[in-house]
């Protein structure tokens, strides 16, 4: 893969896929579930988890997909984390990081390694509601409709540049499970497509300003 005029460039060869999780991982299931129907050009080459019961980590095996443990407790702090996660990335040869449930904040030191090749979804509308809990947010804000959205990260919290949303209304009665179940469905829809996308040579940046090329 390459870089030309703010493009993503693919070759014929699959983009080598990195996956960081913490919990269930469906969104990490959809994209494997893409990547072996032959609809996104991406080679899962390994799913990072911070946590040794993350569910998604039994995902990636039942797929065949190397796993990897990589736990806070053996670095001093935040960077120290990123430096060696970034090292694990780079001996594996990762070219786009998704991040599936990762519920870990990441700092320069892995952003800038990476730059405008992590992905993240989060459950809203943003710049609505960043941060945790944001189904509930948008409850009790009283807006009519969130939804999810796919972006790249940088190194503030869900600000990165937006590369597709989905709209979901809110209704009368929904909780914030009732909202969630909904909203994941239609992550399940576009966080993939992203990735088609990307893997596809598709995304153009310019700035912020991201361009879906036809």
């Amino acid at each position: 893969m390459r870089r030309t005029g703010g493009r993503v460039m693919a070759d014929s060869a699959p983009v080598r896929l990195a996956v960081l999780v913490s919990g269930n991982g469906t969104n990490l299931q959809v994209v494997i579930d893409r990547i072996e129907a032959g609809e996104i050009n991406a080679r899962m080459v390994c799913v990072v988890s911070n946590r040794q019961d993350a569910f998604a980590l039994k995902r990636a095996e039942q797929h065949g997909i190397p796993t990897i443990i990589h736990e806070i407790g053996a670095y001093a702090n935040r960077q120290a984390y990123d430096t060696a996660l970034v090292e694990i990335l780079r001996n594996q040869d990762v070219q786009l990081v998704l991040l599936a449930g990762f519920m870990r904040i990441l700092t320069d030191v892995m952003v800038n390694a990476f730059p405008h090749a992590i992905m993240n979804i989060h459950p809203a509308l943003l710049p609505a509601f960043p941060g945790l809990h944001a189904q509930q947010q948008a409850l009790e804000y009283g807006v009519r409709f969130t939804g999810c959205t796919v972006h790249f990260v940088d190194i503030g919290t869900d600000t990165g540049p937006i590369i597709l949303q989905a709209v979901v209304p809110v209704e009368a009665d929904d909780t914030e499970e009732t909202l969630a179940a909904r909203i994941q469905q239609e992550e399940h829809r576009v966080y993939p497509e992203a990735v088609r996308l990307f893997c596809a040579g598709k995304i153009s940046m310019n700035g912020r300003r991201v361009r879906i090329l036809s």
